[in-house]
């Protein structure tokens, strides 16, 4: 009984650390949650030292108004005690056929451009037919299957930084990297830094010459409109931008991971070029 009771007081103080960690992060001082959540000062103060235990209703108070991730959301229900409440369905589940009907719709929509749809790690989950086409024009399957699979996805930050991969063939490399970079490193610390995405930013940085990048990255870039992708291969040359979508008000941890990235020629040139692809491999499949 004892021992329980000693259990239950190192799960309590973690959460207080938990606590205290997502407050600093999101710029929060104890009387600014105390305020916004419309609880006293001192019971924050007392949560966070561990002189207080929350109610899980305090804990899902506290985790909306930090904006705090489904996923750490339930680190820090675990953490007080109690059971996590926030389910991660598979895609592929039945009940998320509505949700696979609209996302296919969107990339259908999308056609001839390129649309994909990636989990918070940057895993391929989702790709158009004109997506698949732009990744081939410059990796070969074989190679794809062969550097950038993993658990039967291909991961799309490996798939750019990595020497065999997309890296070779960007042109404006030190910007659009350096950039990707910042990108991975903010979503790092808005997700809580967890293992897995601290372990994929730790494998780009152990590519020849990313650590260079990262610290010499040119925010110069910032001041055009829209940074774009530019990527060039022998005759091929393609400058994309590209738009980011999410789902609303997801209740599911999958759902709120998700993310919908279209990609639009940012010049005629990448119209043409692009119209050409398509055309060559309607061709091919016609001929098929």
């Amino acid at each position: 009984m004892q021992q329980r009771t000693r259990t239950t007081d190192r799960e309590f103080d973690s959460f207080g650390v938990l606590l205290k960690q997502w407050r600093s992060q999101r710029g929060f001082s104890q009387l600014d949650l105390a305020v916004t959540s419309q609880v006293s000062q001192r019971h924050i103060s007392f949560l966070e030292s561990g002189r207080a235990k929350p109610s899980r209703e305090m804990v899902l108070q506290l985790a909306e108004v930090l904006e705090i991730p489904l996923r750490q959301q339930n680190l820090m229900l675990t953490a007080a005690g109690f059971a996590p409440i926030h389910a991660q369905t598979d895609l592929s589940a039945p009940e998320m056929a509505s949700i696979r009907r609209a996302l296919d719709f969107m990339l259908r929509q999308q056609e001839p451009y390129p649309a994909i749809v990636i989990d918070r790690y940057w895993n391929l989950l989702l790709p158009n037919n004109a997506a698949t086409q732009l990744l081939t024009a410059f990796i070969a399957p074989e190679q794809l299957q062969t550097h950038f699979y993993q658990d039967g996805k291909v991961n799309l930050m490996r798939a750019m930084f990595h020497p065999q991969g997309l890296r070779p063939f960007v042109v404006n490399w030190k910007d659009f990297s350096g950039h990707l970079l910042q990108r991975l490193h903010r979503e790092a610390i808005a997700d809580g830094e967890s293992e897995q995405s601290k372990a994929l930013l730790n494998e780009l940085m152990s590519y020849p010459g990313i650590s260079e990048v990262w610290h010499t990255s040119d925010r110069a870039a910032q001041n055009t409109m829209l940074l774009t992708v530019h990527l060039k291969r022998a005759d091929l040359e393609l400058q994309f931008f590209s738009t980011i979508a999410t789902l609303g008000t997801p209740y599911d941890i999958t759902l709120q991971e998700l993310r919908i990235e279209c990609l639009f020629p940012a010049n005629e040139i990448t119209e043409h070029h692009w119209k050409q692809i398509n055309l060559t491999s309607d061709n091919s499949r016609f001929s098929e």
